[in-house]
């Protein structure tokens, strides 16, 4: 289980990260640009990182590794922008529904990971051990919000509170888009593979429901800081 928890934490920023920070009110520019940052980074730094960590470097080597995340993430992220830059004028005349189909995407990519993770005959966890990991990932994803919450909120940060609800949502946010070509990639034919997503699988909709639950009490606390007398 301690594995499988490890190699979720060095997954990138996701999209719902931006979306809680503005429907809260915090600074949606910020987040925006730490989860492009965090995606285009998560590409190489997430498999050295996790390589490192578990020991897999003779296992799979870190330049297929690399070729194929470029493949499967970066290339179509540089041809995506190369067709925006092209088509950029109908778009602003059209408005196509690319809200609508990217979120429609980001369903089907989770529905098909649930999917391949527990129709796999030969996965293995008793109740047990899958509410533990529950357990695990909520306890883990609850100590992120508040260590960040303290850490972008203490008086040598400086960080207004807009700062502080970006910091919060993108620090403690794991890529479901990301973190699962990546584990397929780098652990290809293991046996595992089901196991090693589950955490993530759990992690995933617990970010957007626990982050959620607390954006009305973020955004009190946010407004009250204009009502302070200066």
């Amino acid at each position: 289980v301690n594995s499988e928890v490890t190699v979720m934490g060095f997954t990138g920023i996701p999209l719902p990260a931006v979306i809680l920070t503005k429907t809260v009110g915090g600074n949606e520019a910020a987040a925006i640009f730490n989860s492009a940052l965090g995606s285009l980074l998560g590409i190489f730094v997430s498999p050295v990182l996790i390589l490192m960590t578990l020991g897999l470097s003779g296992d799979v080597p870190f330049f297929k590794i690399f070729i194929q995340l470029c493949g499967t993430v970066l290339v179509p992220l540089a041809i995506g922008q190369w067709l925006r830059g092209k088509i950029i004028a109908w778009m602003e005349e059209k408005k196509p529904p690319f809200g609508t189909v990217a979120s429609c995407t980001l369903l089907l990519i989770i529905y098909s990971a649930f999917c391949d993770t527990f129709s796999n005959s030969d996965i293995s966890l008793p109740p047990v051990e899958l509410f533990t990991v529950v357990a695990m990932v909520i306890t883990c994803q609850l100590t992120l919000l508040y260590t960040t919450f303290l850490l972008s909120n203490s008086s040598w940060c400086q960080f207004r509170r807009q700062d502080t609800i970006a910091v919060m949502y993108c620090a403690t946010h794991k890529s479901l888009t990301l973190g699962i070509p990546m584990l397929k990639i780098m652990y290809s034919g293991d046996p595992n593979l089901s196991l090693i997503t589950i955490p993530l699988l759990i992690y995933h909709p617990c970010q957007i429901m626990i982050g959620g639950l607390i954006a009305p009490k973020l955004r009190q606390w946010m407004l009250n800081e204009k009502q302070l007398p200066l």
